[in-house]
């Protein structure tokens, strides 16, 4: 965003405070998790669900002119305006996966949070809505999670802070073929060994 804003900054709860006092830190953009508004399983088997999620990033400016002025900018180079932040908000984040197993983030709604005069001062807030997807595995039924030792696995968590762990299910590594050749018998028992896949480190 360049010089278009002065702080950008997770949410922490600016806007609940004095709108006097937060207006110095104008013109401003926070980032917030928005949370996650559905989820659906993917598979028959029930071990893996798709999940939606939102984000939230809040623009806010003001200006000392017109309310017009907070939110469309003015002549000069430091009067940005919101409509421009939100222009810039969604032109650099739409279909960014920003180096998360998600899916691009989908634009949503703009909501006007805040349009009022403080302190002889224009201001002007609004909320740029972003919509994700992403998978999660789910346990099995009456299981618990695995130990691990992967700081990317998704039962890691668990290891950490010693919660309750279960030892992986073996790997299947090959299956076992007993038969008798028709017209032989069973002299030598013979018998085949179909490999399924190697071991796991």
């Amino acid at each position: 965003m360049g010089h278009m804003l002065r702080e950008i900054a997770s949410y922490s709860g600016e806007l609940d405070v004095d709108m006097g006092t937060i207006v110095r830190a104008f013109p401003a953009a926070w980032v917030t998790f928005g949370g996650i508004t559905s989820s659906k399983y993917t598979s028959t088997s029930r071990q893996k669900v798709i999940v939606t999620g939102k984000f939230v990033v809040m623009v806010g400016d003001y200006n000392t002119r017109s309310d017009a002025a907070s939110r469309m900018g003015g002549a000069n180079l430091n009067e940005v305006g919101t409509y421009r932040h939100i222009h810039g908000v969604r032109r650099l984040l739409t279909g960014q996966d920003l180096g998360l197993t998600i899916d691009p983030l989908m634009p949503g709604i703009v909501r006007t949070l805040y349009n009022t005069q403080v302190n002889e001062r224009a201001l002007s807030i609004f909320a740029c809505e972003f919509e994700t997807r992403w998978h999660e595995d789910v346990l099995k039924n009456g299981e618990w999670p695995e130990f691990t030792h992967n700081p990317e696995d998704a039962d890691n968590l668990f290891n950490r802070y010693r919660g309750k762990v279960q030892q992986p299910d073996p790997d299947l590594l090959r299956v076992g073929l007993h038969y008798d050749p028709p017209g032989v018998g069973s002299v030598e028992h013979p018998a085949d060994l179909v490999p399924t896949r190697k071991p796991t480190p």
